[in-house]
């Protein structure tokens, strides 16, 4: 027997709302079970022997590298300001047109939108600049790890020669050459000297400020579990979970602070040698540092090369399982040619995860803090 039209659309209308009921339900239930206390959520899924750092809050204070912790607030506020000016003057460089805040600028995430950076004459670099927002936290910089602190970090920027290609005794000439600097490093250090020790020291006190801890991340984290709405719930539990991403993106600032080969450093293009560049071990051949997620939403394009121009080209990849490269004929001969992660495996979300998880990496920051560059001393 047919049925009637009318009692098709009766239970094609009953089916409806039993899958909004169930969807309701379903928020339902994860919000009672994220509302709990971080150690009684859902068990995150692990690779087996994997350790991680559970998720958290930014701190309020970031840790000083460079063995003045006990500094008044007004000496630390000084070397702010300094290191402000500093960071959006050309004058570091050796053309006297490339500041800091030519790879970071606050418009574009404090990075610079670009897959590679340009430097000294136009010079490009082979790698994608990163934000500087919660640099402080970072125990190591770089893609590759080779700087352990902000000053350090400075220091070689300013001096790589495809970078700022800065001449430290020149840097200091022209400083002396412009009679406020010596009034603002005074008021810094308590004396007017003037070296390249303290400009790099006024940088990082800087960077070490530029940081997110208020995002919707943050609140829901510290216990205001409505900051998060139900997409983007969902999205968190999908990270922790089928998303996997907890395996490589833990801890406050969502990095295991680790180095893995992802397929996207392609040998002999680029720079592909990653880690192995520090440590000379063939396991960190093309093994790049895992990125920071705060802010993800506003510092594209992504990976150590720009690769992927925006989140659904990166949670496209993730889901995919990756790509593990092909080597050339010189790869086929070096030992120490990249093998994917163990970590990465297909994922299998459907566009509505996808969608979720995205959502929910979009309650990590914004961006700010945005500041105004003021006037340079002349």
């Amino acid at each position: 027997m047919r049925l009637s039209r009318f009692v098709l659309f009766l239970l094609l209308l009953a089916g409806t709302a039993s899958a909004a009921t169930e969807s309701v339900q379903g928020a339902t239930d994860l919000r009672a079970k994220y509302s709990a206390p971080q150690e009684q959520w859902p068990a995150p899924v692990l690779a087996p022997g994997n350790r991680i750092e559970p998720l958290a809050a930014l701190p309020e204070r970031v840790r000083d590298t460079d063995g003045a912790k006990s500094r008044s607030s007004a000496l630390r506020k000084a070397r702010q300001e300094l290191g402000e000016l500093l960071f959006f003057d050309p004058i570091l460089s050796g053309s006297g047109q490339h500041a800091c805040a030519s790879c970071h600028d606050p418009d574009l995430g404090w990075a610079d939108g670009r897959r590679f950076s340009f430097g000294h004459n136009r010079q490009q670099g082979q790698l994608n600049s990163p934000t500087i927002l919660n640099a402080g936290y970072l125990k190591e910089l770089f893609w590759d790890g080779r700087a352990v602190s902000l000053e350090e970090q400075a220091a070689a920027s300013i001096t790589n020669p495809i970078e700022m290609a800065g001449d430290p005794p020149k840097i200091i000439g022209r400083l002396q050459d412009i009679g406020a600097y010596d009034q603002l490093f005074e008021r810094a250090f308590g004396d007017p000297r003037l070296d390249f020790d303290r400009v790099t020291i006024a940088i990082a006190e800087f960077v070490r400020q530029r940081t997110t801890t208020a995002t919707r991340f943050d609140r829901f984290m510290r216990g205001e579990r409505s900051a998060l709405n139900d997409q983007e719930l969902q999205g968190l539990h999908l990270f922790r979970t089928k998303g996997r991403c907890m395996n490589c993106h833990n801890g406050p600032l969502l990095t295991d602070g680790k180095y893995h080969h992802l397929g996207t450093a392609f040998y002999e293009v680029g720079n592909f040698t990653g880690r192995y560049a520090v440590t000379k071990k063939n396991q960190d051949f093309s093994a790049f540092r895992t990125a920071p997620l705060r802010n993800v939403a506003v510092t594209a394009p992504y990976m150590h090369n720009g690769l992927l121009a925006d989140l659904d080209h990166v949670l496209a990849s993730y889901n995919m399982g990756w790509w593990q490269n092909q080597p050339t004929e010189l790869g086929r001969q070096d030992p120490r040619f990249a093998q994917l992660s163990s970590l990465i495996q297909p994922l299998n979300l459907d566009q509505q995860e996808l969608q979720a998880l995205k959502a929910f990496l979009l309650t990590l920051g914004n961006g700010a803090p945005y500041t105004t560059p003021t006037e340079l001393p002349r």
